[in-house]
């Protein structure tokens, strides 16, 4: 179980982090949550869709990773097969918690990413950040800023009812069939049907290049199939 504390660059001077052991933080996750900034980068390899949080019952914007629970297509032979790997694995083992009603960086104290010995040094001798550390809290920033702006493209979606329900029924190369369902996407029926005024209010909000590109993510369903299809072949 993760167990946060807050960074402190006084116990945590001499903690370092093992990087090569971060991608296999996200080894058995089906799907993570991705934010806008990513949305180009994520389209080379990843379907961009929705999914309703089990908690709280909102969307969230996930990148697929495989087809069944703790399956990640992308994590083979130790490593993550991808040239961009989403930001939600790569901040590793960091989260943002609140203090006091202030945002504060804290760390999972019980990752297999920390050691005392390999890896990237978080505090200089003087206690300032090193350069590993700057680049972590500019990708919790990132993360941060993108929860926020995704939230308010979800809430933009809903208005204009353009969300719809995909159910997946596949047959994998060995026969084996699965259906995935709990997947949401654009209805692109409906954003045609888009009058002038909507078309143009998504526009000025930027939103219409995010919506194409989960559009077109979506033939990358193809090549997850065809890792799936790898990986039973080599059972």
């Amino acid at each position: 179980m993760p167990a946060f504390v807050a960074l402190n660059n006084q116990a945590h001077k001499y903690l370092k982090i093992d990087s090569s052991k971060i991608e296999a933080q996200g080894a058995h996750e089906r799907m993570v949550p991705v934010v806008l900034s990513e949305f180009l980068k994520l389209v080379v390899h990843y379907p961009i869709v929705l999914t309703k949080n089990a908690e709280t019952g909102r969307f969230v914007c996930m990148a697929l990773l495989g087809f069944e629970q703790q399956e990640n297509l992308f994590w083979q032979n130790n490593q993550w097969q991808g040239i961009y790997t989403p930001l939600n694995i790569l901040r590793q083992p960091f989260f943002i918690g609140q203090e006091n009603e202030n945002t504060i960086i804290c760390i999972d104290s019980e990752s297999p990413c920390m050691s005392k010995t390999e890896g990237e040094l978080l505090f200089t001798e003087q206690g300032e950040d090193t350069e590993f550390l700057r680049n972590v809290k500019t990708m919790l920033a990132e993360l941060i800023h993108g929860e926020t702006q995704t939230l308010i493209f979800i809430q933009t979606l809903l208005e204009l009812k353009l969300l719809m329900p995909m159910s997946l029924d596949i047959t994998f190369a060995n026969q084996q069939e699965q259906r995935v369902q709990g997947l949401y996407t654009i209805d692109e029926e409906k954003l045609n049907a888009l009058n002038s005024e909507a078309i143009s209010a998504l526009h000025k909000k930027n939103y219409l290049q995010p919506i194409y590109t989960m559009l077109a993510s979506l033939g990358q369903i193809y090549a997850l199939i065809q890792k799936k299809n790898e990986r039973i072949a080599n059972v």
